[in-house]
């Protein structure tokens, strides 16, 4: 492992906005998936498979959820009296009291942080990405290419994110050409965010950035500097998605109940780890019929469940169909009731006799709470 060598910085709040129907009130890291885990859980898990020690995770807003769920850092052995998981503070810099508006400026409030640490290299994390990475292997990449940066990048949809970054590459996997924010329908070679590179040239790129007033970390960083940095870029293998819609965030989901995708995303070699809430094994009722479904524990199913992914203590009653959803935890559906293309958030309730039914490319969403 490489990683004692490499600080760790997860954005937990970029592109909250693309997901609005469930960050209103916790951050894109706490957004529940696949049953059991939250999204943070996989830029976290990432880092400490390849052994970093030290983790920043840089806060904005709604980071009560947040902080519940990482608490000291213990699940991904980052609890520790030297190094481990700092949360760092929203807010931009000592004379201005709102919040950062961009990535240029996180860092630069939080410049002492990275400034104290010993590790020679750095790397960035979003939370919209579902990936698991060899990070071991990326950092072999980066020393193979003495590569200034190294970003990881998919090829695929581009998704439709803000600054989003699409590269042309020539045939070393170099970077020769950035292109911003491209037409969300075309097939590109796209930037997952997960950048690597040495701390002492972040620290340059930064200061200098911050003097001239630029606030675009991709913009005025990343592309501006193509040609004069050694920027390579690194392909994602196997299963990996970026969330940058409820349609996304709904298909990455279903997308688990295919055995090959689960395997693919939960290798026991680097295990996703989360926060561990004990509780009992699920409850199948003498007469229920649950296909194709990830159901976590705690549930107590008495009735149908298809084709759809059940989070800790959902409760689905006698004479209750749930086909194709994915329900937060403590979710209840009454008897009678019927879901079908259902996302509902923690402690949803529906009474009996309701029918809620979106499409496979629409699916309906039922706010945190909401009783229907």
């Amino acid at each position: 492992m490489t990683g004692n060598n490499i600080v760790g910085i997860i954005y937990s709040n970029i592109y909250d906005e693309c997901l609005s129907e469930m960050t209103g009130l916790r951050t894109m890291g706490s957004v529940p998936f696949a049953g059991r885990y939250r999204l943070i859980d996989f830029p976290l898990s990432n880092m400490v498979n390849s052994g970093i020690e030290k983790v920043g995770v840089i806060t904005k807003s709604n980071y009560q959820s947040l902080m519940d769920h990482l608490g000291t850092g213990k699940p991904w052995d980052l609890s520790r009296k030297t190094e481990g998981m700092f949360i760092l503070p929203p807010f931009a810099s000592a004379g201005n009291k709102g919040f950062y508006s961009g990535r240029v400026e996180a860092l630069k409030a939080n410049m002492g942080f990275i400034a104290r640490s010993t590790e020679e290299y750095i790397l960035f994390a979003d939370c919209n990405n579902i990936i698991n990475l060899d990070i071991d292997e990326l950092m072999d990449y980066h020393t193979e290419k003495a590569a200034d940066i190294t970003i990881v990048y998919k090829h695929g949809k581009c998704p439709s994110l803000q600054n989003n970054m699409a590269f042309s590459l020539d045939d070393d996997s170099r970077v020769r050409m950035v292109a911003m924010t491209p037409a969300s329908d075309t097939i590109v070679d796209y930037s997952m965010n997960i950048i690597l590179m040495k701390k002492s040239l972040l620290e340059r790129l930064v200061n200098d950035a911050v003097s001239l007033n630029h606030e675009s970390f991709e913009r005025d960083i990343i592309q501006s500097n193509v040609a004069k940095l050694r920027i390579f870029g690194f392909e994602a293998k196997g299963f990996s998605l970026t969330v940058d819609s409820m349609q996304s965030y709904f298909d990455a989901n279903m997308q688990l109940l295919d055995p090959d995708n689960c395997k693919q995303l939960f290798n026991s070699e680097r295990p996703i780890y989360t926060k561990v809430r004990d509780d009992m094994p699920a409850i199948y009722g003498l007469g229920s019929s649950v296909k194709n479904s990830l159901v976590a524990n705690g549930c107590i199913i008495d009735g149908e469940v298809e084709n759809s992914i059940l989070f800790r203590g959902v409760r689905i009653e006698k004479g209750a169909v749930v086909k194709n959803s994915i329900l937060c935890q403590g979710s209840f559906v009454a008897s009678g009731s019927s879901l079908n293309y259902t996302v509902t958030d923690k402690s949803v309730a529906i009474t009996p006799n309701k029918n809620l039914s979106g499409a496979e490319d629409y699916p309906v969403y039922v706010g945190k709470g909401i009783v229907i």
